[in-house]
Parts: C-alpha cells; structure tokens; sequence
C-alpha cells in the first residue's frame, strides 16, 4: 500500500469517528431537552391547577391572602421563563411557597374536608409525584450528555463544538429547607 493510500484511510477513519461522536453529543442533548419537555407538560398541568387551588383555598382563607398572592406571583413567573435555567430557578421557589401554602391549609381543618379542595389536593399531588418522575429522568439525561461532554476522546470534539456541561435539576439554595427533619405540632 502506498502512503498516500495510508493517509486516506487514516483520515477517513478520523472523520468518521468525529462525525460519530458529533452525532452522539447531539442525540443526548436533544435526549435531555426533550426530557426537559416533558418536565414542561407536567409544569402546565401544575400551572393550571395552581389557581383552582388558590381560589379554593381564597373561600376558607381570606387573611392568607399573602401566602396565596405570592404562590400566584410564583407562579406566573415560573410560566414566564424561558431558558431551562430560568424554568429551574422560577420552579425551585414556586415549589418552596407551595410548601408553604400547604403548612398554611393545615390551619384549616373544614377546608380540608371540603370535597373539590379534596379533588384539586389529590390531582396537586399527583401532578407533584409525575414532576418528581420527569426531573430524575431529566438528570439522568444530562448526567449522560455530561459524562459524554467531559470524558475523553469525546470532550475534545465537545469543545470544538461548543458543546459544554449542563445543569442538573435540583434544589439549590432551598436544599438546607427540604433537607431539615420536618417540625409536626399538634
């Protein structure tokens, strides 16, 4: 074989693997925004309940009216995001105020007895359950498009093309609150 012949093939092989593990880096951090996507379906849903809620629980408390304003106000910032950091930040908050409007339901005892409040807790509740779902399976997905960003050879060509690591769902600066052992009185 001539070297030429050598260095084509060479080269060859060269772009084929680039080519390979370009494809590869752009499958999972498609993998990953479309897991976002479905966190995206589920936070709708969230959305949508939020204020049958509100106007609820409104009927039982009018003096929490601040808990359920800000919860709102959450809300609405959480829908107006529009970068998967944004909607992570905007989520990370509306999810510590909505543990706080539920510490603020337990003060009322015939609220929740009341059979629609008992329907919209229910479907809350299992919106909150899918969310849980769809976050693990979003950070599975970045941890894999991540391991593939910054393990070798594949790293080299993520930086060629500008592919870098993304971050993971999770609970940030609330961590400290939801980590705390919960105080139950009675």
């Amino acid at each position: 074989m001539s070297a030429t012949l050598i260095t084509i093939i060479v080269l060859v092989v060269i772009v084929l693997i680039l080519v390979s593990v370009y494809n590869k880096l752009v499958k999972l951090r498609n993998h990953r925004e479309n897991a976002f996507a479905d966190i995206d379906v589920q936070l709708k849903q969230r959305y949508d309940l939020i204020p049958q809620i509100v106007e609820t629980v409104k009927g039982y408390a009018k003096h929490e009216k601040e808990t359920l304003t800000r919860v709102i106000e959450l809300r609405n910032q959480a829908v107006a995001a529009t970068t998967i950091d944004g909607k992570i930040a905007a989520e990370n908050q509306l999810s510590s105020a909505l543990s706080g409007l539920k510490v603020t339901l337990e003060a009322y005892p015939d609220l929740k007895a009341n059979r629609n409040f008992l329907q919209l807790q229910e479907e809350m509740s299992d919106i909150e359950n899918k969310l849980a779902s769809v976050r693990r399976f979003f950070n599975s997905a970045t941890k894999e498009f991540n391991n593939a960003v910054q393990t070798f050879p594949s790293n080299i060509i993520a930086g060629m093309f500008g592919f870098s690591k993304a971050p993971m769902f999770d609970l940030g600066s609330e961590r400290a609150t939801h980590e705390a052992t919960p105080k139950i009185s009675f």
